[in-house]
């Protein structure tokens, strides 16, 4: 371990007024550019570290990592990280992971496996609840049951199709097993794995942590059990903590419910250097493809490189600022090639530096492409980094990747995870291998160094060498489509069940019935919940935290200034009244959006306008909203948003970049918006199985008002099968010109219409950010000269099989219900949680099988929806939401199981985000009708729901006849449950 000492590196601070006995305090450092002060102690007994952020925020956060390092790709440490939330010493319950989940009012609950660490992380800003989480993950993390069944449920299992008849067929079920046949159905998924294999042969990191689909059968459950055993042990483990509970109080309920039971571990896992190539490697591979048209361009080809140690910080910042600038925009040198190369469709989407390996990768290479095309693909991108070494890059586009470094390093996130947890997993890969995870937090020093070390010319010249050209560990994978790879899979899957079946005894038939049995009374069975601890409605604050903001005219337009703590960024949103758009500009508004800050401006072409956002913002994006009236979803508002953060220093100057991109934005760059089309292709397809649940609720609910529809049809399902269309129509000079005539006609429409201001960053910079505003953006205020968008009513129902390349399904079911305002909304809402809860989670998860499953409400488009994701089951499931349904109606419930649901709802209402994404959640919520005073007055009514509210809205919403249906399958299953489940098949 480093030891920082009182040098330009770091800013030392004194000993904490107050440390626990069990615990030797090493050093404190202040990290002022994140407003914190970083605490390293390390566990007398046991060696385990402990990082603690201390800030002044009451959003406190809890991880606890352990090094794990797989030898294999049976997933061990993945079903571990499942099966230990399945009960542990103290709190001996079947589930107390999702159980605490309603017992809670966390902000943040999950378990994280990656390719050589398993974290257990959760975040809270009730501190009664943030020690009760605390009690539950220290005890699961280091005193796991590890019942065999639990193994069984969540990792793999052998079963009889029909589980009380032994003459049927075998099949393979586990949780873990879906989830990673779902996962490993993704193409990017599938080339990573492969890639990875080859850039390091004979690490941990060759193998699949997930698990590999036909491997994870070969885990047994002593394996299991040992690992743990090795692995899940203070020695082996960093805790790591974040906000305003001193560092003392943490340690002393580490030392009282853990560290006190343990004595130090001789062994120390660690992930060796690999052993490095003399000589590139070059590989071809294929992946599933269920396409008939896997002889088109469908082929991924990608070169990658094993670079240094990410523990070396300037290692680490020096890869990082050379993979931006080779590959962070349109005007980066390699990312230009890719994109403007004819040999692929498009960048691939592994471009770019892999850090959280002990040695890092640098990737990069195309989509879209054939088999031919490798050699080629190859020499283009080798002659474009040949190209840099000798002659480099302008000086402007390395200060300019410098400023994107520093710009990351002082936003404070928190709209995805809560902003502890961001730093937390930032430090965490570098404390997982014994580096200097507080040197990661502070990068002001080391990007003081890197500033001058770029003025010399030869800097990227010779990193260029050092890093690539020099480098002969590099892979050359070219991975292919097969059409037939995923039958051959499922054949040999076959083979291995029906040679299983063969070899059974009688008696071990009987004991593979007799488990199935087992393990079906263990998911039915009711533990006590007072077990495990909890918060009540008593503990839920009386009042929502909405920011505020100030309404004034900056020039000829009215302008929102919401005064935050952005440490020194400024976030700006021109925000324009949607007009009226035929259906054939309305099919391509997603494309207009998307298109409009990656071409060319104010005399510019594209790539100069790449390199100048660059330089001067983080980004410029635009995006459109829309949704209902709080009173009826059939009448809908639509906005266009420009949105934009910048450093605060550079505000003018963004303010004119925001200008020219809005006023002078050049639609005749053919061949950009050729480019654009393709890549959101390839990246639209690519996600399907990753958030498929998603897109079958969407199109399950797109008969059920305007906003829905437009929604699936823009950004869902029907989307995505349009955008293939369209970029399979865009091959000649005229389409092109046609395509672009309706995006600048589009943007005429949006030019004309009434537009308004919104300003997020610190309170004195008020000033100064207003001039500004009102220098750049001059004139006078628009008239339209159409009328705001709309939409006619809409009501109708669906049945839909949507196909594509998936080992597994997505099923959802939804109901047409009330918008926000009515009085239903808010039981509908918990309803979704206490259906999940109570019912969904069992038969849909546990015993179905499926990674997740779940029902919500949605009082924007007005519909009530059930799903489940990465699911083997298709009928089964679909059955499970009406049985969900009947157990609502017929079944005598506890007042106990409201409350969950009910603090479910509440607690995800509060969930922080960054004090910028409050602020425009608190802008575009009052823009739309949802005031403050609505949102609370929805907020009481939620806390106000009963068991009989819930039964009452069950029998009036949720009735058969009403339901639509939305499957994403393959073909072939398709075509076997299409006919008798009466849907119309719908290729993607």
């Amino acid at each position: 371990m480093k030891i920082a000492t009182p040098d330009s590196h770091s800013t030392p601070a004194s000993a904490p007024v107050q440390t626990h006995e069990a615990f030797a305090w090493i050093r404190s450092e202040r990290i002022d550019s994140l407003n914190l002060t970083v605490e390293e102690y390390e566990h007398r007994r046991t060696g385990a570290r402990h990082y603690h952020l201390s800030a002044e925020n009451p959003e406190n956060v809890f991880l606890v990592a352990f090094r794990t390092v797989p030898t294999d790709s049976t997933g061990v440490a993945h079903i571990l990280e499942h099966t230990a939330l399945c009960g542990s010493e103290r709190y001996p319950v079947r589930d107390p992971f999702f159980m605490m989940i309603r017992r809670s009012l966390n902000t943040f609950m999950n378990a994280f496996t990656s390719s050589d660490w398993t974290a257990y992380p959760f975040a809270s800003q009730n501190r009664k609840d943030f020690d009760n989480l605390l009690d539950v993950y220290l005890d699961a993390a280091f005193f796991a049951q590890l019942d065999e069944l639990d193994f069984a449920q969540e990792g793999h299992r052998v079963e009889f199709e029909d589980t009380t008849d032994p003459s049927s067929r075998l099949v393979y079920k586990g949780v873990v097993y879906n989830e990673m046949k779902g996962a490993m159905s993704s193409p990017v998924s599938a080339l990573w794995q492969g890639l990875s294999q080859r850039l390091y042969p004979t690490t941990t990191y060759h193998y699949n942590s997930g698990g590999d689909p036909e491997h994870i059968p070969e885990l047994g459950y002593t394996q299991l059990k040992d690992f743990y055993r090795t692995h899940y042990h203070p020695s082996n483990a960093v805790f790591l903590t974040c906000g305003n509970i001193p560092a003392h109080e943490h340690q002393a309920r580490f030392e009282e419910r853990v560290l006190a039971r343990f004595e130090r571990l001789d062994e120390i896992i660690t992930v060796p250097d690999e052993t490095r190539y003399d000589r590139p490697l070059t590989v071809e591979d294929s992946y599933a493809l269920e396409d008939d048209d896997t002889g088109s361009n469908k082929t991924h080809i990608v070169l990658g490189w094993l670079l240094g140690r990410s523990t070396d910080l300037e290692d680490l910042l020096k890869a990082h600022l050379l993979s931006n600038i080779l590959l962070d925009n349109g005007a980066s040198p390699l990312r230009h090639a890719l994109e403007t190369s004819k040999l692929g469709s498009a960048p691939s989407p592994l471009c770019g530096l892999e850090d959280s390996n002990r040695e890092m990768a640098f990737v990069c290479g195309l989509e879209g492409s054939r088999p031919e095309y490798a050699a080629e693909v190859e020499a283009l991108i080798l002659g474009v980094l040949r190209e840099v070494a000798e002659h480099g890059v302008p000086q402007e586009m390395v200060d300019a990747a410098l400023h994107q470094l520093e710009l990351h390093q002082r936003e404070i996130g928190g709209d995805s995870y809560p902003y502890g947890l961001q730093l937390i997993l930032s430090a965490l890969p570098t404390a997982i291998h014994r580096g200097d995870p507080i040197a990661v937090l502070n990068l002001d020093p080391v990007l003081e160094r890197l500033r001058a070390e770029i003025r010399d010319p030869d800097f990227i010249k010779q990193q260029v060498r050092t890093l690539l050209l020099d480098n002969p560990h590099r892979v050359r994978l070219t991975m292919k489509p097969d059409a037939e790879l995923s039958a051959r899979r499922n054949a040999a899957e076959a083979a291995r069940l029906d040679a299983i079946r063969a070899a059974l005894s009688e008696e071990e038939r009987q004991s593979i019935v007799a488990r199935a049995t087992e393990l079906q009374k263990r998911q039915s069975r009711h533990d006590d919940p007072e077990i495990l601890p909890k918060v009540g409605l008593d503990d839920i604050p009386a009042d929502l935290f909405i920011p505020e903001g100030a309404r004034e005219p900056v020039g000829a337009w009215e302008t929102t200034f919401y005064p935050q703590g952005t440490n020194g960024l400024v976030y700006q949103q021109l925000v324009i009244e949607l007009p009226q758009l035929d259906d054939e500009l309305l099919a391509c508004l997603p494309y207009y959006t998307r298109a409009l800050s990656e071409l060319g401006c104010g005399g510019r072409d594209y790539l100069a306008t790449q390199l100048r956002q660059s330089q001067v913002c983080g980004d410029i994006s635009a995006y459109t909203s829309l949704r209902g009236r709080i009173d009826d979803v059939q009448d809908i508002r639509a906005h266009f948003i420009l949105s934009g953060k910048a450093l605060a220093s550079r505000h003018a100057e963004f303010s004119e970049l925001m200008r020219e991109t809005f006023e002078t934005v050049r639609f005749d760059e053919l061949g950009r918006l050729r480019e654009i089309i393709a890549q959101e292709r390839a990246r639209m397809e690519q996600g399907v199985t990753g958030r498929g649940h998603s897109l079958a609720m969407g199109a399950a609910a797109s008969g059920m008002s305007p906003g829905a529809d437009i929604n699936h049809r823009l950004r869902g399902l029907a989307g995505i099968r349009a955008l293939k269309r369209l970029d399979d129509s865009l091959d000649t000079e005229a389409e092109l010109e046609r395509f672009a005539g309706r995006l600048a006609r589009i943007h005429a429409l949006v030019l004309r219409a009434p537009r308004q201001f919104v300003l997020i960053g610190e309170r004195e910079r008020h000033d100064l950010l207003r001039r500004d505003l009102e220098t750049v953006w001059k004139g006078a205020p628009a008239t339209a000269d159409s009328a705001p968008f709309t939409r006619p009513a809409l009501r109708r129902s669906a049945r839909q099989l949507w196909t594509t390349s998936t080992e597994v399904n997505f099923c959802a079911k939804a109901y047409p219900t009330v918008p926000i305002e009515h009085a239903d909304a808010a039981t509908l809402e918990v309803l979704g949680g206490f259906l999940r809860n109570g019912f969904l989670h069992r038969a849909v998860r546990e015993q179905g099988g499926a990674y997740g499953g779940g029902a919500g409400h949605d009082p924007d488009i007005a519909a009530f929806r059930f799903y489940s994701y990465r699911d083997p089951r298709l009928e089964e499931t679909l059955q499970d939401f009406d049985r969900a349904i009947d157990w609502l109606l017929d079944t005598r419930h506890e007042p106990r199981q409201l409350e969950e649901a009910i603090l479910g709802v509440v607690g995800a209402i509060d969930k922080p985000a960054s004090p910028a994404g409050e602020a425009k959640s608190a802008f575009h919520n009052n823009l739309y009708g949802r005031t403050p005073a609505q949102r609370q007055r929805y907020r009481m009514r939620v806390t106000g729901v009963t068991l009989d509210d819930l039964r009452r809205v069950g029998e009036t919403y949720l009735k058969p006849e009403q339901a639509s249906l939305a499957v994403i399958t393959s073909a072939a299953v398709a075509q076997r449950s299409g006919g008798e489940l009466g849907m119309e098949i719908l290729p993607l």
